[in-house]
């Protein structure tokens, strides 16, 4: 009996998703492996002459004391340690499923991890009176910007000849229902899986002579040259496609491939898209499939709200002089109090009130709110002014303080407006799955002010849920400046 689906008799995967009715063979093309070593030594390198550089034109330029070879076997060592956590942490190898800002700040924390040890080891060898502070924030400010851009070349280079086919990442051999092997091929095309053969998934041997014991596994047939042929293949990996019915036969297969020096996955027709969203995790003692994780980690709210405190408490005291002329100014502008409360949604849909300086001649809440359009005659002359420099939002550093909102995150709607667009778009609330924010990624990509249409509403999610599913402190930071910077950030703002 024959498996190959290439056969007269059974069904060819599409030409260009399967290599053809020979195997490639190993080696033949770009390898991702291969190619991963060139990246790791290259970041290896240049790291090591950036930390040495970066030492050396300190002390020639600054303290005007050259001394070329005194910091050589400290700039191989920061380069051997950032080349062992990265490797150790796998975040080489995951350059073919992470999207590019995870892959770049990965390296990014690394280097941060290096140099906290780095300090501490020349401390504990108490030989920390040889090297300067200064040195050390000069290399390691180098050494930051060439993981940075090292990384972002090298993905701007791999990724798309990856979802292209010009690098074979790993091979594969499918094993199961040639529909099935088609589908599966499809969709592991787009992250460089090439498929090199397919075979079919052989049946259960019917053998009446014998009476089987109850849950004993039935013999596969031919399962020897079906490992053989594979090995012939000299695949990276192999993927038996199989049904509910033939769960128990797919073990017995599994275990006769595990003669092979290769990865054997099974996977359960049907449990494909359920499988591409969820991961398999630790639960107990048990073994379970996540779908959905908590945005944050408690190490990362931890992180976030020192960040929060720490940035607000600056904030307050930098814009105090504000707090002291725009009540002034309102006092003066309009009739009615300087600020303005509104309860809107937030962490966990629970309601707070949101601060601001207010900016209108009405105090709207609840289900009376009506959403601010462009030109609204509600809005008081000064309070244009503070609405598009945003200005009157400056009172919510003391919600950031309390803890009911964050510096950056989704920005907080109005209770009602909740209400209304939660019956139109699915997952709506999953951006209360974070504290509201100051500012957000989709306000400084200009989605903010009216919502006059669902549209305008669909993208401003994405935008925060794209901003909850991607969070770092970095992302933060960078929100921030694009705040002060980015012209979107003030688009929109009436």
């Amino acid at each position: 009996m024959s498996y190959v689906t290439n056969s007269p008799t059974s069904t060819q995967l599409p030409a260009q998703l399967v290599a053809g009715s020979k195997a490639i063979p190993a080696g033949k093309g770009g390898r991702l492996a291969a190619l991963l070593v060139l990246v790791a030594s290259t970041e290896f390198v240049l790291v090591a002459v950036a930390a040495y550089f970066a030492a050396v034109l300190y002390h020639r330029v600054i303290l005007l004391n050259p001394d070329d070879a005194k910091y050589i076997p400290e700039s191989f060592l920061i380069s051997t340690m950032l080349l062992l956590v990265s490797i150790g942490l796998r975040q080489y190898s995951r350059i073919q499923t992470q999207p590019r800002h995870v892959f770049i700040w990965s390296g990014a924390s690394s280097v941060l991890f290096v140099f906290a040890f780095f300090i501490a080891t020349i401390f504990l060898l108490k030989v920390s009176g040889d090297y300067s502070r200064a040195t050390i924030v000069a290399q390691a400010v180098s050494v930051f910007i060439t993981v940075l851009c090292t990384r972002a070349i090298w993905f701007s280079l791999l990724q798309p000849a990856i979802a292209s086919g010009l690098i074979d990442a790993r091979r594969i051999i499918l094993i199961g229902d040639p529909s099935h092997c088609s589908r599966f091929s499809a969709r592991a095309f787009a992250t460089g899986l090439r498929t090199i053969r397919s075979f079919d998934f052989p049946t259960a041997r019917t053998d009446t002579s014998v009476v089987a014991r109850p849950g004993a596994v039935q013999a596969l047939p031919d399962t020897r040259q079906l490992v053989a042929d594979c090995r012939l293949l000299r695949a990276d990996d192999i993927v038996i496609l199989t049904s509910e019915l033939e769960v128990r036969s797919a073990l017995a297969l599994a275990s006769a491939l595990s003669d092979l020096p290769v990865d054997v996955h099974v996977v359960p027709i049907g449990s494909i898209d359920l499988m591409a969203v969820s991961r398999i995790t630790q639960f107990g003692n048990m073994v379970t499939m996540r779908i959905c994780q908590c945005p944050l980690t408690p190490f990362n709210r931890a992180i976030k709200r020192a960040f929060d405190v720490a940035a607000a408490i600056a904030g307050l005291i930098l814009v105090s002089p504000l707090f002291v002329i725009v009540p002034l100014a309102i006092k003066l502008d309009s009739r009615g109090p300087v600020l303005f409360r509104q309860t809107r949604h937030g962490y966990n849909n629970e309601p707070i009130s949101v601060l601001k300086f207010r900016t209108m001649t009405v105090m709207e809440d609840g289900g009376n709110f009506k959403p601010v359009v462009r030109h609204d005659p509600r809005v008081t002359r000064l309070g244009r002014f503070l609405r598009h420099t945003n200005i009157d939002e400056l009172p919510q550093l003391i919600n950031v303080l309390a803890g009911s909102m964050s510096l950056v995150g989704p920005r907080p709607h109005a209770t009602s407006q909740n209400e209304v667009f939660a019956e139109l778009i699915s997952s709506f609330f999953r951006r209360h799955n974070v504290k509201p924010g100051i500012t957000g990624w989709a306000q400084v990509n200009g989605y903010r002010g009216d919502t006059d249409t669902l549209e305008k509403m669909q993208r401003r999610v994405e935008h925060d849920l794209y901003y909850i599913d991607n969070w770092s402190l970095l992302f933060d930071l960078r929100i921030i400046l694009l705040t002060f910077f980015s012209r979107e950030a003030y688009a929109n703002a009436y």
